[in-house]
């Protein structure tokens, strides 16, 4: 069977921390198109879909030439906002699951996870991570970490400062987990299905019901740090770094 991948961007306009972030203006485009751009940048995609509930954000979105599919407003997340497409979409074998306040996605990095994902069959799940330097970085929460074994598959996510380096001889190492996900169709079909899991909602990460329920996810470490849009603080250096690319 031929691999068929989809780039799905979830988008909402009910942000508590920021509404209407998906069409904030920024570099003179909205938000939102920056990241549909870097992913028609992308090769190995067959589609590109913006995701939404809002009548907005769709209208934008049509307006500069995305495809949208529209979707249940009762969702909790972005995943099962992107599940919901996925299995509208006959013949899909993959989705990236690419966030839609995410502007410096690297195109190369989606084109990596999506010939990661084609190459391995049995593969269910698929993130990236980046090294962090300072202990600062590391010990916030709104940086969340991730710990590898030694095939690059996760052992945990947290928003702690995992490891922990008691004995201070060794040299610490911190991965930072970028917001970014490949799935199998069928895996993440099944995944929506879960319900919430005692670690994922201690430490507010749907990543953990994966590994909770015994499923792997394999990690790509990059070089390139994506900086996310969360609150309004954070658009000029944002900015600054699109104008610069």
């Amino acid at each position: 069977m031929k691999s068929v991948v989809a780039a799905i961007i979830p988008a909402r306009w009910a942000s508590t921390r920021f509404p209407g972030k998906p069409l904030f203006p920024l570099a003179g485009k909205p938000l939102l198109q920056h990241v549909w751009e870097r992913c028609r940048a992308a090769r190995g995609i067959g589609e590109v879909i913006v995701a939404t509930d809002d009548m907005r954000i769709a209208e934008a979105a049509f307006a500069f030439g995305a495809e949208v599919s529209l979707t249940s407003p009762r969702h909790r997340s972005g995943t099962d906002r992107v599940a919901e497409v996925a299995a509208r979409m006959r013949g899909l074998t993959h989705v990236i699951n690419v966030q839609g306040d995410e502007p410096l996605i690297d195109p190369a990095l989606i084109t990596l996870l999506a010939k990661t994902l084609r190459e391995n069959p049995a593969m269910k799940m698929i993130t990236a991570a980046n090294a962090v330097t300072g202990y600062e970085q590391a010990a916030s929460p709104h940086t969340v970490k991730v710990v590898l074994d030694r095939h690059s598959d996760a052992l945990y996510f947290s928003r702690g400062a995992v490891p922990f380096y008691r004995d201070g001889n060794s040299t610490p190492r911190y991965y930072r987990h970028q917001g970014i996900y490949g799935y199998s169709r069928g895996f993440l079909l099944q995944f929506v299905t879960w319900k919430p899991t005692p670690l994922e909602k201690a430490e507010n990460l749907e990543q953990l019901r994966a590994l909770e329920n015994g499923a792997k996810i394999r990690v790509l470490i990059t070089r390139r740090v994506s900086l996310g849009i969360d609150t309004p603080e954070d658009v000029e250096p944002v900015a600054k770094l699109l104008k610069s690319s």
